[in-house]
């Protein structure tokens, strides 16, 4: 696409983006994004990829340690000095003022004046754990994962990775565990890790928006499910409750019970939930022990793990459902088979070096669904992009 098109095509979004039609932000981001490209000569797109993104990332994670965006922020938009901003953690006043250069030529802070700095909202929203902990898991635990990609595939004669306790994740931290124990065993970094799930789709369209799902009709208990008192949506391996959270506060009129289930270690860090959301400990390679619900919720789960084991935690969920009644929601991305977006890519990339797994197409999602004896009953999406939602039941 050339220059002048791409600009129209940002015009004809941004008019969008105005009476709020669906998708237009994604539409503007990417041809921005496409208008940079053609703008770029070749050895400014290595640079900006080689010198000032890497630079920008390592210096966020140092900003984070030294707690700069919370004083930028308390100054409540008035400039700070880097003298001032060095003094709580005794850190070099040049290496701080080299540092913050970087971060407001790159926008996550703003220079007011000469050594002297002020937040943004971007960096402001860096004083929140599920962001700042989206940094400290993304760039200690997944960076050195796809940094070390290409050692790895060489090393593999560029094999598609597929053994979870020999991947590159394996490689970078020099491990012969699996993801999932190793980073239990850290606690900073399951900390991160679990703020970081509870953060990474904040602000983007969910299930829970008008549109995509009908989910006060499908959250309705039907009258043996209320004398029963069966729960309405059990949130298998649903983290820090961040989706029921937002279920009972967009959709204030569903009733019965709301179970959020994961692993004890992620249990026991939760506080704060609201009332009718019940903590229960449980892993989904056991027998689900919630019987009859109406649906049965899976975010971001399945897609952690190889068609083995996906077909082992489906079939956990099986026996305990209501036949004709409960249902399965799978929330993930479905990888269109052609002009896939790169939030799905970026995505299947991250799950190649961090489990030697992947992001599912449509076809790899029904075949998976056929062997665990479930029937695709619908997929829904908001937009490209977005993750969807698979709507199963049991197969007849």
């Amino acid at each position: 696409m050339d220059i002048l098109s791409t600009i129209q095509n940002m015009l004809a979004a941004g008019k969008d983006l105005v009476t709020n039609r669906l998708s237009a932000r994604e539409q503007l981001i990417k041809s921005a994004r496409s208008l940079i490209a053609n703008l770029e000569t070749p050895s400014e797109t290595i640079f900006r990829m080689a010198f000032a993104e890497p630079a920008r990332f390592a210096l966020v994670r140092i900003a984070v340690d030294l707690k700069i965006f919370e004083t930028l922020k308390a100054a409540q938009g008035s400039p700070v000095s880097v003298e001032d901003l060095a003094k709580p953690s005794n850190a070099d006043p040049v290496f701080l003022h080299r540092m913050l250069r970087h971060l407001a030529a790159m926008e996550i802070i703003a220079e007011a004046s000469v050594g002297h700095f002020h937040s943004t909202s971007f960096s402001d929203s860096l004083t929140e754990s599920k962001y700042s902990g989206g940094i400290i898991y993304t760039h200690d635990v997944l960076g050195p994962s796809l940094h070390g990609l290409p050692e790895y595939m060489k090393k593999h004669d560029y094999q598609n990775p597929t053994n979870p306790v020999d991947g590159p994740f394996q490689l970078a931290h020099d491990t012969k565990e699996h993801f999932f124990p190793w980073i239990a065993g850290r606690e900073a970094y399951m900390t991160a890790f679990n703020q970081y799930m509870g953060g990474y789709r904040y602000g983007k369209p969910t299930w829970l928006d008008p549109g995509l799902f009908p989910v006060e009709a499908e959250l309705k208990l039907d009258s043996v499910a209320e004398q029963e008192g069966a729960a309405t949506i059990v949130d298998v391996g649903g983290g820090m409750g961040q989706d029921l959270v937002e279920l009972k506060s967009k959709h204030p009129v569903v009733t019965g019970r709301l179970v959020l289930q994961d692993l004890p270690k992620v249990i026991g860090q939760i506080d704060g939930l609201p009332a009718g959301i019940e903590k229960m400990e449980h892993d989904f390679f056991t027998p689900q022990p919630v019987k009859g619900a109406k649906v049965y919720y899976l975010h971001s789960v399945l897609h952690d793990w190889d068609d083995e084991s996906c077909v082992k935690i489906l079939e956990n969920l099986k026996p305990a459902m209501r036949t004709g009644y409960s249902k399965i929601l799978i929330n993930d991305f479905v990888v269109p088979d052609r002009g896939a977006t790169w939030p799905a890519t970026a995505m299947d990339l991250g799950m190649m070096a961090l489990g030697s797994v992947k992001e599912r197409t449509e076809t790899h999602w029904l075949a998976l669904f056929k062997k665990a004896g479930l029937q695709v009953e619908k997929i829904s999406t908001i937009e490209a992009g977005s993750e969807s939602i698979i709507e199963l039941t049991l197969a007849v």
